[in-house]
C-alpha cells in the first residue's frame, strides 16, 4: 500500500510548521491556527503501476482557511536503505514512518504519475479539528513517527482512519463495525494484484485462513478506496440531528492508469484446467516420451517442495500471521522433494522405490484430508483453486511413478 520508497525526514516539516511559519506576523498557518480556521479533508490516491502501489494510498489534509496554507499528513513512508530492511520485510517486521508535506507538493507527485486524486472535505467541529491537528503534530515527532507495519490491520490507511476516528470521538468505528464488508482480505488482495498475475497467484498461495475471515466495513477500510466510500456514508451528530460527515467531494485529478477490476478474479477454473492439462501431459509423456516426463515431473516436484518450505517458513519463522496455518501445506510440502529420484528412475522405465511409494501414499492421504476440510462445517480457508490444481497432478504422478507395477 506504500507509495513512496524513501524517507523525507518528516521532522523537518514539523520544524517548519512549528517555527518557521510563526515568524510571519500576519500568517498563522496550520500549526497554530485556531480550530475554527482549519478544514479537514481525506485525500485518496488511486492505485499505481508498481506492485507496492496497487492498494492505493491516502492522507489527511489540514488547510488554514485564512492563510490558505495546506499540509498533507500520511503514514506510508518506508526506507529501502534502513539497516536490515529486506530481512525485516521477509520476517514480517516492517517499519514505516509518518510523513507530512505541503499539499501541492504531495498531490503533484501523484498527478504526475497519472494516479487519481480525490479530496473529501469532512465536517469537523473547531474542537475536533484542533484536536486532530495537535495529534498529527505529536505523531510527526521523530520519536513517534515510526510504527510497525501490517498489511491488513496497521497500515497507512488504518492509521489515517484511526486518527480521524480518534478526533471524532469513536463515531467512525461505532458505525463501520456494524456494517458488513464486501470482500475478504484474500479477495481484495487478488482483485488489486490481478494486473500482476504471477504475484497475485503467489500471494493467494501464501495466504492462510486468516485472509478468508468475514470482514466488517471497519476492517475492510484497510484500503484507501474503501475508507473513502465508507466515509461518504458516515454521519455525525449536530444541532439539527445527524448529517453526513463528508461535506463535499472533489476529483482533483482523474486516473490515467489501468484501474483494478471491481471484483476478484475466480481462480478455480483457470487453475483446474491448468492442473488437468499438466496431468494429461505427464501421463502421455510417461508412455511416449520418458525424458519429457522426467523433466516435467521434476519441475512440478521442485515447485511443490519449495512452495511447501516457503509456507512452513512463513508459518513458523515469521510474523506474517495472514500466512499461518495454511492448508495448502497439505497440497505442497517438502516431502515432494523425496520423489525426485523416482522421477529420474522413470526415465529408464523403472518404477518408484518403496520409500517413494510410502511418500506417495502419505501425499494422497494429505490430498484426501484437504478435500475433507472443505466438506466439514466451519471451514475458513478458501483454497479450492489450488486443490483443483494439485489433485489431478498428484493422482497422475502417483499412477505414472508406479506405472511398471500396473503392467
Amino acid at each position: 500500500m506504500q507509495t513512496r520508497s524513501f524517507v523525507r525526514h518528516p521532522w523537518l516539516w514539523l520544524l517548519l510548521l512549528l517555527f518557521a511559519l510563526p515568524l510571519q506576523p500576519a500568517h498563522a498557518g496550520v500549526a497554530n491556527a485556531p480550530g475554527a480556521n482549519l478544514e479537514v479533508s481525506l485525500v485518496t490516491y488511486g492505485p499505481g503501476d508498481t506492485y507496492w502501489e496497487r492498494f492505493g494510498h491516502d492522507a489527511i489534509e489540514l488547510r488554514d482557511t485564512v492563510s490558505g496554507e495546506a499540509y498533507n499528513f500520511n503514514y506510508g513512508v518506508f526506507d529501502f536503505d534502513e539497516s536490515g530492511f529486506l530481512l525485516n520485510f521477509a520476517r514480517g517486521r516492517m517499519h514505516y514512518l509518518m510523513d507530512a508535506a505541503p499539499t501541492t507538493q504531495d498531490e503533484g507527485w501523484y498527478v504526475q504519475a497519472g494516479r487519481s486524486v480525490t479530496r473529501q472535505r469532512l465536517d469537523f467541529t473547531p474542537e475536533q479539528a484542533s484536536a486532530l491537528r495537535d495529534f498529527l503534530l505529536w505523531n510527526l515527532r521523530p520519536e513517534n513517527a515510526r510504527y510497525d507495519y501490517d498489511y491488513y490491520v496497521d497500515n497507512c490507511t488504518t492509521r489515517v482512519r484511526d486518527a480521524l476516528d480518534r478526533a471524532l470521538g469513536g463515531v467512525l468505528k461505532a458505525q463501520l463495525s456494524t456494517r458488513p464488508g464486501d470482500m475478504t482480505y484474500r479477495q481484495q488482495t487478488a482483485r488489486l494484484m490481478s494486473a500482476q498475475p504471477w504475484l497475485m497467484l503467489l500471494l493467494d498461495l501464501g495466504l492462510g485462513p486468516y485472509a478468508d475471515q468475514p470482514l466488517n466495513a471497519w476492517q475492510e477500510s484497510f484500503l484507501p478506496a474503501v475508507l473513502s466510500n465508507q466515509l461518504a456514508a458516515a454521519t455525525v451528530a449536530g444541532p439539527q440531528g445527524a448529517h453526513p460527515l463528508v461535506i463535499a467531494g472533489e476529483l482533483v485529478s482523474p486516473n490515467r492508469l489501468d484501474t483494478p477490476p471491481a471484483t476478484a478474479p475466480d481462480l478455480r477454473l483457470p487453475l483446474a484446467l491448468a492442473g488437468l492439462a499438466v496431468a494429461a501431459i505427464l501421463l502421455l509423456a510417461r508412455r511416449f516420451w520418458p525424458t519429457g516426463f522426467t523433466l516435467l515431473a521434476t519441475l512440478y516436484l521442485l515447485f511443490a517442495g519449495l512452495a511447501g518450505i516457503g509456507l512452513l517458513v512463513l508459518w513458523l519463522l515469521t510474523t506474517h500471521h495472514a500466512a499461518w496455518a495454511n492448508a495448502n501445506l497439505l497440497l505442497f510440502n517438502p516431502l515432494a522433494l523425496a520423489l525426485l529420484p523416482s522421477a529420474w528412475r522413470a526415465r529408464r522405465g523403472l518404477p518408484a522405490s518403496r520409500l517413494a511409494d510410502a511418500v506417495l501414499l502419505l501425499q494422497l492421504f494429505a490430498l484426501l484430508a484437504a478435500v475433507l476440510l472443505h466438506l466439514l462445517p466451519g471451514t475458513v480457508q478458501q483454497n479450492q483453486p489450488w486443490l483443483l490444481f494439485a489433485m489431478p497432478l498428484w493422482l497422475a504422478l502417483a499412477w505414472a511413478l508406479r506405472a511398471k507395477r500396473h503392467l
